[in-house]
């Protein structure tokens, strides 16, 4: 009954005129950033964020959720039509869905990827709305110590499961730490690497670390690049899938959602594990009898992994609802956007805000549904976007960034700022360095420190503080094991295997 209450409140707040048009917005250019190869979700919401700055936070945080579940989908259209992932996420529906698209059956692959995405995040919602409650219980019975080892292990496992290099990514989040440290120490009110630099008092801007990494990275990245579109088709049959395809792909959708949900909600897991992890499990299953063969076209390999990175994307909120603490580089920026609009993140957002808490998780089936009212029929517009010269694009998003930057605290060095890490982005990319780890050691680096140094002065400096709560314990102690368990030879060989991009 409880629950049946707090959904009747988000609808309440959802379904207001200012919030479903946000919504809308927020899908509308997710979907648009997915099938535009390039930019995916974490450089767009990296950009949108000082927009938001003057939005109520409701309509904020639902649209910033509306692009990130809209990419997730909008990345499936290039991947299928041109063989291009438009989002990292779909990486795997290039390998069938392609190909179908090659064997004349486009139309098919984008409308079961779409009925995937929809199911999927249906579901997925209701166990966001099903386990918030009981989760955010949980964390209330969290103190310094308990929050210290969780953070320990959401970095941990940001290492764990970031792209290639187990070495690059344990430097990369040691070096978000670092950057999250910079200005007045809270307890003492001394300055800390600030090398006399004025500006670097109150730290690194996080608008503008994350405009630089992703948004001007990604500009640099992708000229270098110089994609060609000689192979955008000039058109696409009916997108409605045959009874026999819809009857191949019902397992493969649940299968993948439950997959994605699970691992969605995993630190540093979400869209990008979840569809790999589904496309593995759908092969394994169907083992030498798939008909076609996967790789050359078969429906179960769009099904499965589109289900599971939309599930993925959406499960990927729960802990940074309840307890505050990212799993992703998007979940990082979702918690960015909401300490400019001073709220706190963590499992007080419930009781002091539910309107907000439970407004944005079911704006979230909104936002599925206006997906497919978007992606259905208007394919061959998103063809036409396709067509579009990159050079014409770039432009204008580096403007944008500068703008927007520069109006969080009209000051320039921000700007100055946003570029340095544009070209440290660009730098890191050439030597394999995945950026996420360093996003989420800046955003989580502050508030481990916070929470270890609160959790010493209770403890009067006793370290097995961290030890002797059962919860602080077992959080610090699946730390330790996936760290042997990433030391292995074995595990690391295929773990760089199997998140290896062409």
């Amino acid at each position: 009954m409880d629950i049946l209450s707090h959904l009747i409140l988000g609808f309440s707040t959802a379904v207001t005129l200012q919030n479903l048009l946000y919504c809308f917005v927020g899908v509308t250019v997710g979907t648009l950033i997915g099938v535009l190869p390039g930019m995916g979700p974490v450089a767009t919401v990296a950009m949108l964020l000082p927009v938001t700055y003057s939005l109520d936070p409701s309509a904020a945080l639902i649209m910033l959720a509306g692009i990130y579940y809209g990419a997730q989908y909008g990345g499936s259209t290039t991947a299928i039509l041109v063989n291009i992932p438009g989002e990292a996420a779909a990486v795997v529906t290039c390998l069938d869905g392609h190909r179908m698209a090659k064997k004349g059956r486009a139309g098919a692959a984008l409308g079961i990827a779409a009925i995937g995405s929809f199911v999927a995040g249906t579901l997925a919602t209701l166990l966001i709305a099903a386990f918030a409650a009981p989760l955010t219980e949980l964390a209330f019975q969290f103190g310094p110590a308990e929050y210290f080892s969780l953070m320990v292990l959401g970095l941990i496992g940001a290492v764990v499961l970031a792209n290639g290099s187990v070495l690059k990514a344990l430097a990369m989040t040691v070096l978000g730490v670092l950057l999250g440290l910079v200005g007045t120490d809270i307890n003492s009110g001394a300055l800390r690497f600030t090398f006399g630099i004025d500006e670097l008092m109150d730290g690194f801007d996080f608008v503008a670390i994350s405009m630089g990494l992703y948004g001007l990275a990604e500009i640099m990245r992708n000229l270098e690049a110089g994609t060609a579109r000689s192979v955008v088709p000039a058109k696409v049959e009916s997108v409605l899938p045959t009874k026999n395809e819809l009857r191949k792909s019902a397992a493969p959708v649940m299968r993948g959602t439950f997959l994605g949900a699970l691992l969605g909600v995993l630190p540093g897991g979400g869209a990008l594990l979840s569809s790999f992890a589904s496309y593995t499990l759908e092969k394994k299953l169907a083992g030498d009898k798939a008909e076609p063969a996967f790789g050359t076209g078969n429906i179960r390999g769009v099904a499965g992994p589109e289900a599971a990175n939309n599930a993925g994307a959406q499960t990927s909120f729960i802990p940074m609802l309840t307890l505050g603490v990212p799993s992703n580089a998007v979940m990082a920026l979702m918690i960015g956007a909401m300490m400019i609009h001073d709220i706190t993140p963590g499992p007080q957002v419930m009781s002091t805000d539910p309107a907000l808490f439970w407004g944005l998780i079911v704006s979230m089936w909104v936002g599925n549904f206006f997906l497919i009212l978007l992606n259905l029929p208007l394919v061959g517009i998103w063809i036409q976007l396709l067509r579009v010269p990159y050079r014409w694009l770039y432009p204008a998003i580096l403007v944008v960034c500068s703008i927007g930057v520069y109006s969080i605290n009209n000051n320039v060095w921000d700007v100055w700022m946003m570029l340095g890490f544009g070209a440290l982005g660009y730098i890191f990319n050439k030597l394999g360095c995945e950026t996420a780890p360093l996003i989420l050691g800046f955003i989580l680096g502050p508030m481990m420190e916070e929470n270890m140094r609160r959790a010493l002065l209770l403890s009067r400096g006793d370290l097995s503080v961290f030890v002797t709560s059962p919860l602080s314990a077992g959080f610090l102690g699946v730390s330790l094991l996936l760290l042997l368990f990433v030391l292995a030879p074995a595990f690391r060989r295929g773990r760089e295997t199997a998140f290896k991009e062409d």
